[in-house]
């Protein structure tokens, strides 16, 4: 029996193809784009909604992709009951629930909307399933958050630093991976939406600041005072939403994780290997 990876050249998927190669499961990963196969992982190019090739009777699904289609596919299957389905959402289900900015709200429901048609799908077929929401992803060079902001201070060697009093939890994509092969052998886990954090809690300007000193060149600091960041919330409409979010709390509570699963998340200690993608 195989284990199919969506999303399997992702950030997360990145670290979870090795762990599963190291328990002997055969993997099915699935990617937009072409990847050498290599032993225990058979790569096959395709995406949701598309039509796939067949990918047999998996033991295990998991899914780092949008979940609406994850259950769109699932209903369409037709794998055996008792089906593991492990796939991740976003704590932006709750952070981004009441925001100020539209948009920001519609992601929200859009990712709540993708987490109840999972487990309405997985419950009318008798999959095992669980989601994750996580934090702040980083570790592999591959988010939309932080690295960016990294990989433009070592190109311009000038860094950034907003202030902000919001608690942030970031949480390495390698805990994720660690979570999605704990819950394979944790049936307890099953039916659960998990809040999925870091190790440690830090605020917004401390998280930014640690960041700067992973780097491995010198960066000269400019610190951007909450005055001028109420000002531009204010002026620039497009950048409210993140701005506003700098004096909130984005944080995850981890204590049904480590319940159900017996996990700890490492603390927020990067080094500028978190800012290099795998083909760099």
């Amino acid at each position: 029996m195989s284990v199919v990876v969506f999303g399997a050249s992702s950030q997360i998927g990145h670290f979870l193809l090795p762990r599963l190669r190291a328990r002997g499961e055969p993997v099915l990963a699935l990617s937009r784009k072409q990847h050498a196969s290599s032993p225990g992982v058979d790569w096959v190019k395709g995406e949701l909604p598309a039509r796939l090739p067949s990918l047999g009777q998996p033991s295990a699904v998991v899914s780092f992709g949008p979940l609406l289609l994850l259950a769109q596919w699932l209903a369409a299957t037709g794998l055996p009951p008792g089906t593991r389905v492990i796939a991740t959402s976003s704590m932006s289900a709750e952070s981004k629930q009441a925001s100020d900015v539209p948009a920001e709200r519609a992601v929200s429901q859009a990712l709540r909307d993708g987490e109840a048609a999972l487990a309405e799908v997985c419950g009318k077929l008798g999959y095992l399933w669980t989601v994750f929401r996580p934090t702040l992803i980083y570790g592999a060079g591959l988010d939309k958050s932080l690295t960016p902001i990294a990989q433009r201070a070592m190109r311009t060697r000038v860094f950034p630093l907003p202030a902000g009093r919001g608690m942030r939890q970031p949480v390495h994509a390698d805990d994720i991976a660690a979570a999605v092969v704990a819950a394979m052998d944790r049936p307890a886990s099953a039916g659960h939406v998990l809040p999925l954090g870091g190790g440690e809690r830090l605020t917004a300007g401390e998280m930014f600041a640690r960041v700067r000193n992973s780097l491995p060149v010198p960066t000269v600091p400019v610190p951007i005072p909450a005055p001028l960041l109420r000002l531009s919330r204010r002026l620039v409409p497009r950048v409210r939403g993140p701005l506003t979010r700098l004096e909130a709390n984005l944080i995850a509570d981890n204590s049904e994780l480590q319940r159900l699963l017996g996990l700890e998340q490492r603390p927020f200690r990067p080094d500028a290997s978190c800012w290099v993608p795998p083909s760099a």
